[in-house]
């Protein structure tokens, strides 16, 4: 594509209530089913689609989460990846609710080659990695998780993005920083939804 021209739009819908807000059981320790998620389709050359969904509100100090006292909503924040899936094949413009996951699965879900795409591995194969009857490479979707005493509201980005490439030739437990890399250059439109959650019982008023 010429790498000057701007991505035409998709239009993303995320299945959350009407709220905005994600369904308990899509969250990690509520069921963490995959919630559907569906995309229009994109212009003509789309030969794959990579679905990435974000955290931008996970605090930057993981080492205040379930401590005693507040993490204020002003402190430093970090982005996290939850759900990894590249080249989904040109001819799908949706994932239906448990494609992805129908429950918490310690030490992760499988990465690699699916039907519906290639699963790279989440940001629970790093939160995880100090718990040893949790660590592993967490593969594909493992849901929402604020911290309960966090006062801020977290927002996950569902992001599609058509491309002009059947494969990004990503492979292993490659991740949401690989994927970003790779479309680099490749991308027709892209669209994209947010639904919010939090585990703190002041914010769910």
């Amino acid at each position: 594509m010429n790498p000057s021209a701007r991505p035409l739009p998709l239009v993303v819908t995320l299945d959350v209530d009407p709220f905005q807000r994600f369904r308990e059981k899509a969250t990690f320790t509520g069921g963490n089913i995959s919630p559907a998620v569906t995309w229009t389709a994109g212009p003509a050359g789309t030969k794959s689609y990579a679905l990435l969904m974000t955290d931008p509100d996970v605090p930057a100090n993981l080492s205040l989460i379930g401590k005693p006292g507040m993490i204020h909503a002003g402190a430093p924040r970090q982005t996290i990846y939850h759900w990894v899936l590249a080249d989904i094949p040109p001819g799908l413009t949706f994932l239906s609710e448990g494609a992805e996951s129908t429950g918490q699965v310690p030490k992760g879900k499988p990465y690699g080659p699916m039907s519906h795409g290639v699963r790279g591995v989440n940001a629970y194969t790093q939160l995880m990695a100090s718990d040893p009857e949790m660590a592993g490479e967490y593969g594909g979707y493992d849901g929402p998780h604020p911290p309960p005493n966090d006062l801020r509201l977290h927002h996950y980005t569902v992001r599609i993005v058509a491309l002009d490439v059947p494969t990004l030739g990503l492979s292993g437990p490659f991740t949401g920083h690989d994927v970003e890399k790779a479309i680099q250059g490749h991308i027709l439109a892209e669209g994209e939804d947010v639904g919010t959650f939090t585990a703190n019982p002041a914010l769910q008023k």
